[in-house]
């Protein structure tokens, strides 16, 4: 029986690269989505697309609104930044910013994690192009490893588990690449923060300036649909 990992699976560029890589290392893949409110909800159907595609052997979504704290322009009634320079991106922590995200998030892995035996958690997050989130930095990751570790049963008892992030320390053309090399049918994701009702990307927020970019990077055709 193969090893198990749960996925964070969003739906977005990312993350559909590190379900492929899991695969890609021979884990059965558990993905897991959250639906905490975000105004871009068209990723939900990416992560759906992509969990299919790539054969993970179970994908849940886990209703979470985050609205109710709201404070991100992801979540509240903020407007979502739009054509920012490269330098304006790197600058602080932006108003898309989701507080507490992605520690929410990986708390709710964890706990899936002990509940379908697997022993890592991959999420694709990535400290070159992470665009200020504090919670996508390596420090916080190996943080949140040694707490859940601590904090739970498989922690204590068993062998524990670890948080990888395969994503890590590549820029978004080499995600491109390593994806497209390991069969990722990136027209099947959806990164835009701000798309329209028929989920075509409005091809000028940070997340759109990043992917575009990288797909020119990486010299693959971007297969986005921008409106």
């Amino acid at each position: 029986m193969p090893e198990r990992a749960v996925v964070l699976l969003s739906g977005g560029l990312d993350s559909a690269a590190a379900l492929a890589i899991a695969r890609d290392r021979g884990l059965e893949c558990h993905a897991l989505s959250l639906d905490y409110g975000q105004r871009h909800r068209t990723e939900l159907a990416a992560a759906r697309r992509v969990a299919a595609a790539l054969g993970a052997a179970s994908h849940t979504l886990v209703p979470l609104d985050l609205r109710m704290f709201g404070g991100s322009a992801l979540t509240d009634d903020i407007d979502v930044p739009k054509h920012r320079s490269g330098d304006e991106i790197a600058d602080g922590i932006p108003v898309t910013y989701v507080p507490a995200r992605n520690l929410v998030f990986l708390s709710l892995a964890v706990g899936h994690a002990e509940v379908v035996g697997a022993r890592s958690i991959y999420l694709g997050v990535n400290a070159i192009d992470y665009s200020g989130y504090p919670d996508c930095r390596p420090e916080f990751v190996r943080s949140f490893e040694a707490t859940a570790n601590l904090a739970t049963k498989a922690g204590v008892e068993g062998a524990g588990v670890s948080i990888i992030a395969p994503l890590m320390d590549l820029t978004k053309a080499e995600i491109i690449r390593q994806g497209v090399g390991l069969g990722v049918d990136f027209a099947l994701t959806s990164s835009c923060y701000d798309p329209d009702e028929d989920g075509r990307a409005c091809g000028a927020c940070d997340s759109c300036v990043l992917r575009r970019q990288g797909f020119e990077a990486a010299g693959v055709p971007d297969p986005t649909r921008y409106r």
